[in-house]
Parts: C-alpha cells; sequence; structure tokens
C-alpha cells in the first residue's frame, strides 16, 4: 500500500507539474509572449510565486522538483531540506549545540532516558529519570507535548541558557537547573566489550568524523582488558563520510596498502592508501555485515575482504558504490549529489544495478527476504544476478564477485523466528521504554554494576504477562498466537532495554548478543 501511494503521489506531481507548464504556456502563447532563457526550472518557480491562481507553498515545489530530477539520475542523489540536511550533517559530524540528553514523552511528560556523558546536562546535575514540569519558568508538562515543540525548546545556540524544573525518579519534590547549552560529542560507536576470553567486540553505527578517534579510545581499553582478536560489527550500519572508513581501515592495514579508489566522468581516479598509525596490524579480525549494511561499511569490509585481512560473516550487504558529494544551498537545505563509483582494492565495483528504476531498488532487500536468500546462501548462490556477476580474487587469490554487495565468506541466516509485527509495533509505541520508566525501577535500583544485572537477572513469565497486559492498554489488539511465537524475544528486549536505561548502550548490546547466532560464530572462526 504504501508503494502504491508513493507511486501515485509522485505521478500526481509530475502531472501537476506539466499541467500547470502547459496552462502557462499556452497562456503567453496567446497573448503573443515568449519566456526568457536561461533556468527554465527556476523560471517555472518563478512564475508558479508570482502567477499562479492560488498561494502555494513554492520552496516546497522547488524542493519536490529538484528531487524528482535527481531521483531520475541514480538512488542516492537527493535533496535535503534545510531541517534534515542539518539533522544528517550534525549525526556525521559528531555532535551538536544542545544540552544533551535523550527522552521520551509518556503521559504528555517529557522523561529523561539517557544523559550524555560530560554533556551541560550531565554536568548540571540532570539524572537519568528527571521529568521535565517546566522550562524557562513556563509550564511543559501537560501542553500536548510533540517532537517539534521539544525541539524548538530545548534546542539553541551554544552558551544560551535553558532553565528546567524537574521532578527527580526517586524525589517528589521540584527543583530547577539552569543549563548552558553547548557542543555535544555523538559518539559512532555503540558498543565496544569483552565478548569473551581474549576477544574484543566493537559495535559501530555510522562514520562520522568521530569515528576514528571513537575507535582508537575503545581499541586501547580493549586492549588492557586482554585483547587479542577482534570482532567488528558493521550489521545495520548504512554507511557516512568516505575518509572515516579509510581512517579507519588503516588500523587493520600495512601502511602503502590499497583501500578503496573513486573514479567519475568528471573525477579523475583518486587512490587511498592505508597509514602507519593503525593500533590492530597483527591481530585476528572478523567483521559482521548484513543486508543493512551499505557505503563506507562496504568499503571498509571490501578492503579487508579483498586484502584478505579478515573474515567476513553475515549475509549479502547493501550493494552501495556510489560517492555523494554535498552542495549547500543559502537557506540550508543542500543536494547530495553522485560524484563518483568506488572500487574495491581487486577492482570490483560493489554497486548494485537501479535500471529498473527506484521503487525497484528501494525494495531489492524485500525481494531477497521473498526469494529466500536471508536463509539460505545457496538461494542467492544459484540467482541469475550472481551468474552474470565478474569474478575477482583477493591477495591470496580467493575469488570475490562484484556486483550486488559484499558476499560474506561465511553465511550466517537471518534469524527471524520471533521478530514479529507484534515487536515491531511495540518498539513504535516506544512501550518497551514506558514499562521501564513505569514499573522496571524497583529491579533496577537491586543492581548496583552492570554486570551483576547482565549475569543474574532475567524477565520471568509473571513480569512478561505484566507487560502484554501494560502494553495492551496501548495496542487495543494484540495478535495472540503473535504474543507466544514473541515471548523470549519480548523478554530478551525487556532486559535490553532496561540495561540501557541504567547503563547506557554497551549494556543494551550485551544483552542483545548474548543471544545472536552470527557474534558466536564470528568468535568461534577467530577462535
Amino acid at each position: 500500500m504504501k508503494r502504491a501511494a508513493s507511486i501515485i503521489f509522485r505521478s500526481l506531481i509530475l502531472v501537476l507539474a506539466g499541467i500547470a507548464i502547459g496552462l502557462v504556456l499556452g497562456d503567453n502563447v496567446r497573448k503573443g509572449l515568449s519566456l526568457p532563457g536561461g533556468n527554465k526550472v527556476s523560471r517555472v518557480i518563478q512564475l508558479v510565486r508570482h502567477n499562479y491562481v492560488d498561494s502555494v507553498n513554492t520552496d516546497s515545489l522547488e524542493g519536490v522538483t529538484v528531487n524528482n530530477l535527481l531521483q531520475n539520475l541514480d538512488p542516492h542523489s537527493l535533496y535535503l531540506p534545510p531541517r534534515q540536511a542539518e539533522s544528517i550533517n550534525e549525526k556525521l559530524d559528531g555532535g551538536f549545540n544542545g544540552i544533551g540528553i535523550e527522552y521520551q514523552l509518556l503521559r504528555d511528560t517529557l522523561i529523561i532516558t539517557q544523559v550524555y556523558d560530560n554533556g551541560p546536562a550531565m554536568k548540571a546535575g540532570i539524572v537519568t529519570g528527571d521529568k521535565v514540569i517546566n522550562v524557562n519558568g513556563k509550564k511543559f508538562s501537560g501542553t500536548h507535548l510533540n517532537q517539534e515543540m521539544v525541539s524548538k525548546a530545548f534546542r539553541g545556540q551554544k552558551d544560551s541558557l535553558i532553565a528546567l524544573s524537574v521532578i527527580g525518579p526517586a524525589d517528589n519534590s521540584l527543583k530547577t537547573y539552569n543549563i548552558k547549552r553547548g557542543y555535544v560529542d555523538l559518539s559512532s560507536l555503540d558498543a565496544a566489550y569483552m565478548a569473551a576470553p581474549s576477544v574484543g567486540y566493537i559495535k559501530i553505527s555510522k562514520f562520522a568524523a568521530t569515528t576514528d578517534n571513537d575507535f582508537r579510545s575503545a581499541i586501547k581499553k580493549l586492549q588492557t582488558a586482554g585483547m587479542q582478536k577482534l570482532v567488528l560489527d558493521l550489521r545495520g550500519n548504512g554507511g557516512g563520510y568516505l575518509n572515516s572508513a579509510t581512517e579507519l581501515a588503516s588500523e587493520f592495514l600495512d601502511k602503502g596498502k590499497l583501500i578503496v579508489f573513486t573514479r567519475g566522468v568528471h573525477e579523475p581516479r583518486t587512490d587511498y592508501l592505508a597509514t602507519d598509525s593503525g593500533l590492530f596490524h597483527n591481530g585476528k579480525l572478523a567483521v559482521l555485515i548484513d543486508e543493512y549494511s551499505a557505503s563506507a561499511s562496504e568499503i571498509l569490509a571490501g578492503a579487508l575482504q579483498d586484502l584478505d585481512r579478515a573474515i567476513i560473516i553475515g549475509r549479502r550487504s547493501f550493494g552501495k558504490g556510489l560517492v555523494q558529494q554535498q552542495f549547500g544551498f543559502g537557506d540550508g537545505s543542500a543536494v547530495n549529489l553522485t560524484v563518483a563509483r568506488y572500487y574495491t582494492p581487486s577492482g570490483r565495483s560493489i554497486q548494485k544495478s537501479y535500471k529498473e528504476g527506484i521503487e525497484n531498488y528501494r525494495n531489492e532487500v524485500a525481494d531477497r527476504i521473498q526469494k529466500g536468500e536471508l536463509f539460505s546462501e545457496e538461494n542467492y548462490l544459484t540467482d541469475s544476478a550472481f551468474k552474470r556477476a565478474t569474478a575477482y580474487h583477493t591477495a591470496k587469490g580467493r575469488k570475490v564477485f562484484s556486483g550486488g554487495g559484499i558476499m560474506p565468506d561465511v553465511f550466517v541466516p537471518a534469524d527471524t523466528s520471533g521478530n514479529t509485527r507484534l515487536i515491531q509495533e511495540l518498539g513504535e509505541a516506544q512501550l518497551f521504554n514506558a514499562y521501564v520508566i513505569d514499573k522496571m525501577q524497583p529491579v533496577l535500583n537491586g543492581f548496583k554494576a552492570d554486570s551483576s544485572f547482565l549475569k543474574n537477572y532475567n524477565v520471568n513469565n509473571d513480569q512478561f504477562d505484566d507487560f502484554i497486559g501494560y502494553a495492551s492498554k496501548t495496542l487495543k489488539e494484540m495478535d495472540s498466537k503473535e504474543v507466544k511465537v514473541s515471548k523470549d524475544n519480548i523478554k530478551l528486549l525487556l532486559k535490553a532495554y532496561a540495561a540501557r536505561y541504567k547503563w547506557g548502550d554497551t549494556a543494551y548490546f550485551q544483552v542483545l548478543n548474548s543471544d545472536d547466532s552470527t557474534l558466536r560464530r564470528a568468535v568461534a572462526e577467530i577462535n
């Protein structure tokens, strides 16, 4: 339905644009006038702005027009409205100006669920579980809150002040904190811990400006803890900055090794080589990928595979081999334009085809699921696309293939047995976090350290039943069969969200990874 609606909407925009242009031209032809040359798109937008019969948001129309033009080139050339461009750049630049919190809106009240280390909020004394009642002396809780209202209230210029009046998680008295907004660092690492004796685990969510520094800090701590081998988790990592991927590759490769090269019609070939500043040139390395590992993730995985530096484990990656460069406009909007293709050291381009149109391209991963590729490697190896793929060779002569992503050296099927629509709906409604806030504080207060919680606590059947009853007040219709099938996963997720609420992202992933077959396989392979 969403796909059909998207197609209809896009067609409607084009039809309406065609009709509008036709009528304007027709009217001018009748009057014996002609339009001046130059930028036709800009000229049409100006005509709509000054001559159209009704009031039109021409900024929005301009964005749609530009985006349609770009999407006819390739799926990754995009127009970004100002707010979207700002959000993307903040995530990739490694920080933003604010106070450094995460939150959930629950019963029309903002409840703080994470306080960033060394951010303005932490320095002021804000803690997880604080409920924000007033902002700058005005009532905030109970004012029909939404994301836009929160963003407007909390974001601001560096060094500007915001006054938060909060009720603490263990204290019903109202306290006011005056917080000076500042630059908040965003780590691109989700987790770093010892997954097994001598085996470290690092999960990277994106390739941002700070990724290499974040990695170096994490790996030094793991090496101090006895790490000799590493599992690098790139599953779900959609990419980021090309330079960040090549910097990270240098942590594993000898100086002078080719990591990747890029080339386009207007971009001469550029080679990216490893430097000699790496911290993990020799230890055994496994890299985890899946169907959502894309772009910079594939640059890194492809280089390490081609150079026989790591064993790649999981499922075929997304298949994005196009390089974008951002061009900004004065109003804060931007165009991400594809300027080159990237190639792995063996010469592979791993960009999957987009000849069948953007809708087919976007649905390609769903097609993999329907074909059974996520559950059996043979289903891909017998596919016609794979049979047409060009073979290349690694440094040691192993065959690798071009087109449609990075194929892992060790295939691990997806486990979707408990990943039901119910779990998706529970997550979208933020009910796991809400239950932790409302019901699990006594449990969490009984543990002083995450290690004790991770080892000794599990959600029992009574708590599971209580959670289902709690969730049913929001999700009025829950399929009893899905509840039964999802039971073990729901228990695991409740424990994971509780761990994150009290101890952060690393604890969250330690819980989830305790039942992760891909990680278990990786540890076995490098041992």
